[in-house]
């Protein structure tokens, strides 16, 4: 059996956006062992991604900047590409990049974009995926597909380097593009309602990251070895009873019993020492290795973060 991959850590931010809040969210990031700092792409009251990644890459230096994750059906992937590019090269190849296919129908609402059903959104992304990562290769790219159309196009600037890609998501067809296009693959655990703003924890379980997993790993092959698996930590409560903090989130999480909400891979509950080995054994049993919290729940992690890192 191959050796474990070292862990990551990184930081999803949410509710950081005056300036100064952004560059202590980047500093205290860095500062506290995390790897990467992480900004979603939803149409609410949070930063859009790409400016405040440039600039909290201004006031680090190792500091990772990542997205977790771009909707694509709000990016044309010609321009993404650019985007991408153009952050990479000036972060001296910190950036990372992170696509899912869309979920939340109210966005579209709000700006007149058609939700389409998730076949067709899923199609968009596997389409666009393609695009980008030939591009962000120097290829010129000539493409006519069911929805993107390029002409002989070429990216400008280049990046750094090769721009590490996450796909994330829970759906079978978006973890089966992760396992053969993407390096990271994000687990979320919950999916959407379709038409609603309902989510399911469809795979909340330790049982149904398994499940996800075992698509992942049937779809990637011998190239699952090669593969870094995410997962984005819902909650983090740091508690000398684990058992009382699991019962008081049963309202929270319909038709969890106490004891998967204690073995939810999404969660983690108990003192600093339990959540340490949580982790740990997590990653024998999944082989997943880059966590991400939310802001603020990062600094009760920081502990753990300083011993885990990099081991």
């Amino acid at each position: 059996m191959p050796a474990p991959r070292p862990f990551r850590f990184g930081v999803s931010a949410r509710f950081a956006w005056a300036p100064d809040a952004w560059r202590d969210l980047a500093h205290d990031s860095e500062s506290t062992g995390f790897d990467t700092l992480l900004l979603a792409d939803h149409l609410s009251d949070m930063l859009p991604p790409m400016v405040p990644l440039a600039s909290a890459a201004e006031v680090t230096t190792t500091l990772r900047l990542g997205t977790l994750v771009l909707n694509n059906d709000f990016h044309h992937p010609a321009w993404l590409a650019r985007e991408a590019a153009a952050l990479d090269a000036l972060t001296g190849g910190r950036f990372e990049l992170g696509m899912g296919a869309g979920h939340m129908k109210a966005e579209y609402d709000q700006v007149g974009l058609p939700f389409d059903r998730a076949g067709v959104r899923v199609d968009r992304l596997v389409e666009s995926v393609a695009v980008v990562r030939s591009l962000l290769a120097g290829e010129q790219v000539t493409h006519a597909g069911d929805h993107y159309t390029l002409a002989g196009h070429r990216c400008f600037p280049m990046p750094a380097g090769p721009i590490p890609l996450l796909i994330g998501g829970n759906g079978t067809r978006v973890l089966q593009l992760a396992a053969t296009a993407a390096d990271i693959v994000g687990f979320t655990g919950f999916h959407q309602v379709e038409g609603t703003r309902d989510t399911g924890l469809s795979h909340f379980t330790a049982a149904g990251l398994d499940d996800r997993i075992a698509v992942v790993r049937a779809a990637a092959g011998e190239r699952f070895a090669e593969l870094e698996l995410n997962l984005l930590v819902q909650v983090v409560t740091v508690t000398r009873d684990r058992r009382a903090a699991a019962e008081a989130m049963t309202t929270r999480l319909p038709g969890m019993s106490v004891d998967e909400i204690l073995d939810s891979p999404f969660l983690l509950l108990g003192t600093l020492g339990q959540i340490a080995d949580q982790l740990v054994e997590r990653r024998e049993r999944f082989a997943v290795s880059y966590i991400a919290v939310f802001e603020p729940a990062h600094r009760a992690l920081a502990p753990v973060v300083e011993r885990l890192a990099g081991t």
